[in-house]
């Protein structure tokens, strides 16, 4: 169970840095370190972190349902769990460089 949990908790971290990176990509004129230099010392490097948390969404919705397009699997009720804490760090993360740094 708890080696379940952390596979969704590892995934849900890899799936918020895919989401923040193709963000960065596809909306922005910035290379990706630059736009993380930039966020940092602007001061929206939360605001970049909480968006590349909607790609989460996706992760989640696929463990809870076991159907992406065609592709379909068991269930996977704890790696759900563990992308929703990964989903919450992100959050956490978020509020903190947004009004604390």
């Amino acid at each position: 169970m708890g080696i379940k949990i952390l596979k969704g908790f590892i995934l849900g971290l890899i799936a918020n840095a895919i989401g923040t990176y193709l963000y960065v990509v596809v909306f922005t004129a910035y290379e990706f370190e630059d736009a993380i230099r930039s966020g940092y010392q602007e001061g929206f490097l939360g605001k970049l972190i909480v968006l590349g948390a909607v790609f989460n969404l996706v992760l989640f919705f696929f463990f809870l349902t076991g159907k992406l397009g065609n592709f379909i699997k068991p269930i996977q009720h704890y790696e759900a769990r563990g992308v929703l804490m990964a989903t919450i760090v992100a959050a956490i993360a978020g509020f903190i460089f947004n009004f604390m740094v």
